[in-house]
């Protein structure tokens, strides 16, 4: 088998990266060599790429998949917003500068190019190369600029298949609409539907896919279940919602569960750090927005913000820097991971992130943090009272005094702060590292008063996320037509498909 294919959305968040994450693991599983692909991403969640680069976390969940090390081949150009208006670009793994729209539509005949030539080198390299879209080829208004859907499947003639999310309702007409409000060059190519995260008896549904069939001329190749026990790395902010827990908590092996509560910053990064704690029983992980939500937990994180001195702001306005001052005051524990970390501290001087100087930080440990025009971005191992322990880092900001103990040696030097019960490192993954996870766990438990909070000895998270696309790979299985995808994959997207005249395509002629 060789080729590939596209995985586009009705919506960002409709389940996109899952579907990629489990038709490669699945191909994978068949002994295919293949390969994840999106062109551009725009998330605040990334890692260190082997290659020392950096790409959108899916990318490196869907290596993953397929048995690959991430490499920034798979996520040659990645945005991560700072603001509303302007985002850093890196292209290849490597920040080239801050855009706007404008600049970025300046850029776009170079990032065309750098698209096009990794995507190429992967599919000479691999059989099978299955690519992501970014938000919706709905979005018309900035076709002109578009790398990751349409422009994308029309460069490369790849078979799209377009992904839309049940749960939120109007599934059908958002995958109609899509199509409909397409230009006829693009609407040849989207070649079939999913739907994804159906609750309840597909027979129901039946009656509306024959009918979309018949109005699109395209068929459904599949109604991918509403999973219960599936949660998976978070692709950008849609996963991250105020007061939405993490995971699925399961019950604790002892009397007390241990509450954790994470602050979710305006410009979160790297999310998914949390998601290691709620891997083990008896945590419960919650985002939360407001001071009150931190009264009862037994644990603050303070994740990582691509807008450091921005975000800390957004803590004093809303009364959550009081509340956790108050909280280190009364020996709570907090943990403080990167943005967060720097935060923490009591002087930021930041002329390259915000411009703004110096900034006082909440004083919640002794650290002082300069930002350097130049991004320290590794993987990196050490250890911590001699348990091993491995991260990656992404950070424009350096430490240049700590007065506190260092929490952990990293590549010989020290990496961290403790004070009491509050932590703060700037290695992302840190918590992945099992063995430091469960003995930090009874030192939270033990500061928070949970004596009867019980430690689970087995917990890997690596083990768990490979269920999880074990999970997904056989959703797909089950569930996907597996015969008409690497018809797809083999053959492109099928001739003669009905092209939909709307009045909202007429309109976009005419204007043309």
């Amino acid at each position: 088998m060789k080729g590939a294919l596209l995985v586009a959305g009705t919506t960002s968040d409709a389940g996109k990266s899952v579907v990629v994450a489990g038709i490669c693991r699945m191909l994978a599983r068949r002994g295919v060599r293949v390969a994840p692909f999106k062109a551009q991403n725009m998330s605040n969640n990334s890692v260190v790429t082997l290659d020392g680069g950096e790409i959108g976390r899916a990318q490196a969940l869907q290596a993953k998949a397929c048995g690959l090390e991430p490499s920034v081949r798979f996520n040659p150009v990645l945005l991560k917003p700072g603001s509303d208006r302007r985002s850093q670009l890196v292209v290849r793994g490597r920040a080239i500068g801050t855009v706007g729209a404008e600049d970025y539509f300046r850029h776009r005949r170079e990032l065309r190019d750098v698209v096009a030539a990794d995507l190429a080198a992967l599919r000479a390299e691999f059989d099978v190369v299955v690519c992501e879209g970014a938000g919706s080829p709905a979005e018309i208004n900035l076709r002109a600029t578009d790398l990751a859907n349409m422009g994308l499947a029309r460069a490369a003639e790849l078979p799209v298949l377009l992904v839309g999310d049940i749960d939120r309702g109007g599934v059908l007409a958002h995958l109609f609409g899509t199509v409909a409000i397409l230009e006829p060059e693009d609407q040849r190519l989207i070649s079939g539907f999913i739907v994804n995260k159906f609750r309840g008896a597909v027979e129901l549904l039946r009656p509306g896919l024959e009918r979309l069939t018949e109005l699109t001329g395209r068929p459904t190749l599949g109604v991918l279940p509403y999973a219960e026990d599936l949660w998976i790395d978070a692709e950008d902010s849609l996963g991250t919602l105020a007061d939405a827990p993490v995971g699925r908590p399961r019950p604790p092996l002892g009397a007390d569960w241990l509450t954790v509560a994470a602050i979710r910053l305006p410009r979160i990064s790297n999310s998914t750090d949390v998601e290691a704690l709620a891997c083990e029983p008896g945590v419960a992980v919650r985002w939360v927005t407001e001071p009150s939500r931190l009264a009862g937990a037994d644990l603050v994180v303070l994740p990582g913000s691509k807008a450091t001195v921005s975000d800390l702001r957004w803590l004093r306005r809303t009364g959550l820097a009081d509340a956790l001052r108050a909280r280190a005051a009364a020996g709570g524990p907090i943990l403080g991971v990167c943005g967060g970390y720097q935060m923490l501290g009591t002087r930021i001087l930041d002329r390259v992130e915000s411009g703004a100087g110096e900034v006082d930080g909440l004083g919640l440990l002794d650290l002082t943090v300069e930002f350097a025009e130049s991004k320290v971005l590794r993987r990196s191992e050490g250890r911590a009272a001699g348990i091993a322990v491995r991260g990656y880092e992404i950070h424009h900001g350096r430490v240049t005094h700590r007065g506190d103990p260092a929490w952990l040696r990293v590549e010989g030097e020290p990496e961290g702060s403790v004070r009491g019960a509050v932590w703060g490192t700037h290695l992302h993954g840190l918590l992945e590292s099992d063995e430091l996870r469960r003995a930090w766990l009874r030192s939270v438990a033990t500061a928070a008063g949970r004596t009867g909070f019980v430690v689970a000895e087995d917990v890997s998270v690596s083990a768990v996320r490979a269920a999880q696309l074990d999970l997904l790979a056989d959703l797909i299985e089950d569930h996907l037509d597996i015969t008409a995808l690497e018809r797809l994959l083999s053959e492109g997207a099928p001739a003669g498909v009905p092209i939909l005249a709307t009045e909202a395509v007429l309109a976009s002629d005419r204007i043309g």
